[in-house]
């Protein structure tokens, strides 16, 4: 494949489309996520410096490190393979099961302090933290059962403050819990059980709009409504079709992906300008990163799907 162009990070073509108005405080960014990258190494996902190579020419600026291990861990090469490209780093990723209660925190603090130390290094101030799946989201084997008891609550919203105040006081970043599609913190009920139990100087919320739409959620009314909240985006829409079908069949979340749950903006749900006018109503910095779940996927399907994506933005402001 020959590789697009990569523009320079002042190109005129981040600008936004003549009479749209600027979202100003809204910065765009796009994740390995996006090229179908789930795990640190698998032979089906693109090389990281291809990764790091298109999501430039696409015109992002902004990035994810995507799951541990992907992009390069040692801070000085990280930071050199991205200044070089125009990138920077808006957050890491971390999988939590802090429902489990504290027999879990060493084991989850080890993991969490690798991504931060890295995510902090080369210059972030977001963690993603994404919940425990209660089933297996590629074979569908039931882990454990689908809702939790009042005391596995009480250990989720206690550990996730600590995990809060850990993450800010050791590493200077703020911690936004991601919910997420088969996982206990998902739909409007869970996740605001989460936010109504939990401090706001500790624990923010990464609002994914495909995972909430997968789940039920309305995501104009969530920023509407727990506004002081959002501390992130992710921008991601569902396929109708597709999950009405996944929905009816039971269908785990990794099947799901593969069947085109997930697809390419502006074709889905929710439509995403109701969404980011929303979120500049806020008038708050926000982080809004592009994740179009698609593993496994061709590598060479997800640069141009990246390149429309970033187009449709500008046009919606940002």
């Amino acid at each position: 494949m020959t590789r697009p162009p990569q523009p320079p990070p002042s190109s005129p073509s981040a600008a936004p489309l003549p009479g749209s108005a600027p979202l100003s405080r809204i910065r765009v960014g796009s994740a390995p996520d996006s090229w179908g990258v789930w795990f640190p190494d698998d032979p089906r996902q693109v090389p990281w410096q291809r990764f790091l190579d298109e999501v430039a020419a696409a015109g992002y600026e902004w990035i994810e490190l995507g799951p541990y291990g992907y992009l390069p861990t040692d801070p000085d090469r990280l930071a050199e393979e991205t200044g070089r490209r125009g990138l920077r780093v808006s957050a890491g990723t971390v999988f939590t099961g802090l429902h489990h209660g504290p027999q879990v925190w060493e084991r989850t603090w080890a993991q969490v302090a690798d991504n931060a130390a890295l995510a902090r290094a080369v210059g972030a101030e977001h963690l993603v933290v994404i919940p425990a799946f209660w089933r297996d989201d590629r074979t569908g084997e039931v882990l454990e059962d689908r809702e939790l008891t009042p005391a596995q609550w009480r250990d989720l919203t206690r550990l996730t403050e600590r995990l809060g105040r850990e993450v800010r006081d050791r590493f200077g970043l703020r911690i936004v819990v991601h919910p997420h599609a088969d996982t206990h913190i998902d739909g409007e009920e869970n996740v605001a059980r989460l936010l109504d139990a939990t401090d706001p100087d500790l624990v923010a919320l990464c609002l994914d709009t495909g995972h909430y739409a997968y789940c039920g959620g309305d995501s104009v009314k969530l920023i509407e409504t727990y506004g002081e909240r959002i501390g992130y985006l992710h921008l991601k829409q569902v396929d109708p079709r597709v999950l009405a079908e996944v929905v009816a069949r039971g269908t785990p979340f990794g099947p799901a992906v593969a069947r085109g749950v997930m697809c390419e903006p502006p074709s889905g749900a929710p439509a995403l300008e109701p969404v980011l006018a929303a979120a500049r109503k806020l008038d708050v910095d926000l982080f809004a990163i592009v994740e179009q779940d698609m593993y496994p996927c061709p590598p060479d399907r997800p640069y141009p799907i990246a390149e429309r994506t970033r187009r449709f933005l500008r046009s919606c402001g940002v």
